[in-house]
């Protein structure tokens, strides 16, 4: 039986594989190439990754011929990127690619379709790590350099993409493609331009829609119906509490159709008749003691929303209750202050961190990184293997799977049956 070596590191009497950490994009030609290993796109990766596979690999014998442990390593390596808390469906139906892809939200509702992604950006180095933990892929990097849109290869069906929203300068212009240059929907119209797939699937912040006045918006919907020629219907916001998790996040969902499929209507999913709490997602055992709220930082919580309260602001911190469902989870500001419980399970008061004050006796604590991840429907064994205040990032960065999973459904059955 063959020993089992890691992505990073491998030791034996023959040789090692070393990774070279600043070289990300080696890593995902590496990554991709061995996802894609047993189908034709391994081709668009095959001569770096391959080029790259003997430049990691050390010798240290010449008992064996070179082309005999670059196989062995390669099996090794294809070992580990399978062999991952979500790897890629069987008997996929359908492929896809992954931009400004975080920690992987839309490709967990694609596969839970019966997707194969085919690749995958995403320029934050935590995420990435988080990514490649549980689906044994690096992401590229920076999607607006020309090389890393070179890494796309040709024939996906759909483009997923939670892309930042930027304001676009359309003043006294009709607002087309020329006019995004320099934002990141520019990149995006660029692939769809190239690539032309059956459909697109983007996500974004509810606030696009009245963002520079309707402007930004206007702009986008004109770029994909008339530049591109997409069938486009109206934009519709989305609310992750109606399709199972317990948290209020609204997001404006755009999906179109290449219009050579003759697709003229499209109907968004409808809301499920599930009314989801706290509870449902709350942790089964106390958490730490360090999540629990020193007695000096609740006093500044409440002061805080006493001074935009006398101002006639509803600014500051919130108590979620077991049977009530969260406010949107989001990275920074108030993001987890405005989610904050209360669980008196708590038995042992003695501080884990260095605080101010003592902890608090009323069982008042943040949500942990395991709730957010169940609030934005992400199962139990995903893996967490960054640090708390990344974790709370990339959660509140996310996309709320279930919601996606509904909504691609949709498009997907569309697609179908415009065949």
């Amino acid at each position: 039986m063959k020993e089992k070596i890691s992505i990073e590191e491998f030791d034996n009497k023959k040789f090692k594989i070393r990774f070279v950490e600043d070289d990300n994009d080696k890593k995902a030609v590496l990554t991709h190439y061995l996802h894609n290993y047993r189908n034709g796109v391994k081709k668009h990766f095959e001569e770096e990754a391959t080029q790259y596979l003997k430049e990691i690999i050390e010798y240290k014998s010449e008992e064996s011929s070179n082309d005999y442990l670059e196989e062995f390593a390669l099996q090794q390596l294809l070992f580990e990127v399978e062999n991952v808390p979500f790897p890629t469906p069987a008997n996929y139906s359908f492929k896809f690619i992954d931009l400004f892809a975080g920690i992987g939200g839309f490709r967990m509702a694609m596969q839970n379709l019966g997707g194969k992604c085919i690749f995958t950006s995403e320029w934050d180095e935590n995420a990435k790590k988080t990514y490649r933990a549980n689906y044994g892929e690096v992401p590229f990097g920076d999607i607006t350099k020309e090389s890393t849109k070179n890494y796309i290869p040709e024939g996906f069906d759909l483009l997923c993409g939670g892309f930042p929203c930027q304001a676009f300068s359309i003043a006294g212009k009709r607002g087309g493609f020329e006019d995004t240059r320099g934002t990141l929907f520019f990149d995006v119209a660029e692939i769809i331009k190239k690539h032309k797939p059956k459909a697109i699937f983007l996500e974004n912040v509810k606030g696009l829609r009245s963002h520079d006045k309707g402007k930004t918006l206007e702009t986008i919907l004109n770029v994909l119906r008339n530049d591109l020629g997409y069938y486009v219907p109206e934009p519709q916001v989305v609310n992750a509490k109606d399709f199972g998790v317990p948290q209020n996040r609204e997001r404006i969902y755009i999906v179109g159709f290449r219009k050579d499929l003759e697709i003229t209507q499209f109907t968004y999913p409808k809301p499920l008749e599930v009314n989801p709490t706290f509870e449902d997602v709350k942790e089964e055992n106390v958490p730490p003691t360090k999540y629990y709220l020193s007695t000096q930082y609740m006093q500044t919580l409440v002061n805080h929303k006493e001074r935009h309260a006398n101002k006639g602001n509803g600014f500051g911190y919130a108590i979620i209750p077991d049977d009530g469902i969260a406010n949107a989870i989001v990275v920074g500001g108030m993001g987890r202050e405005r989610n904050l419980v209360i669980d008196h399970r708590i038995v042992d008061y003695t501080p884990t961190t260095h605080i101010k004050g003592t902890v608090n006796r009323e069982g008042i604590r943040k949500m942990t990184p395991r709730e957010w991840a169940r609030l934005q429907g992400f199962p139990d064994n995903f893996v967490i293997p960054v640090a708390d205040a990344s974790a709370y990032k990339q959660f509140g960065n996310s996309v709320a799977v279930p919601a996606i999973q509904a909504t691609a459904e949709q498009i997907l059955k569309a697609v179908k049956n415009a065949k």
